[in-house]
């Protein structure tokens, strides 16, 4: 059974940092491209980063370059997004996401990503 799950979310102070693990079962990352993306109630969920576990090549949206960084431990099967200097606007539950990429590089388009997962909770505030 092919299965995604988030964790490492929690509520911190703006500034502060958390790392999010998404970790796989039932399949290999490693021919897989891996997605985050976030949701606000009531808004469309957006894309944020993504990876391809097969050269390693990653893309960023503008909203978070510089401040959030995507890796992967395939040996856990396993994947990470590491994310710094938070802000109010990075409110949001966060989602991974998977498809099966071999070459090419990944895209943050939701209409790609066959499996996701149940997300993680993320609340910047003071």
């Amino acid at each position: 059974q092919v299965q995604l799950v988030e964790s490492g979310g929690g509520l911190v102070q703006p500034g502060e940092s958390l790392r999010l693990s998404c970790a796989a079962s039932g399949f290999k990352l490693d021919y897989y491209a891996v997605g985050w993306f976030r949701q606000i109630p009531g808004k469309e969920r957006e894309g944020v980063a993504c990876i391809s576990n097969s050269d390693g090549n990653s893309y960023y949206a503008d909203s978070v370059q510089g401040r959030f960084t995507i890796s992967r431990d395939l040996a856990k099967n396993t994947v990470y997004l590491e994310v710094n200097n938070l802000k109010p606007e990075d409110t949001a539950v966060y989602y991974c996401a998977a498809h099966f990429l071999i070459g090419g590089r990944c895209a943050i388009s939701r209409a790609d990503y066959a499996s996701w997962g149940q997300g993680t909770q993320v609340t910047v505030s003071s």
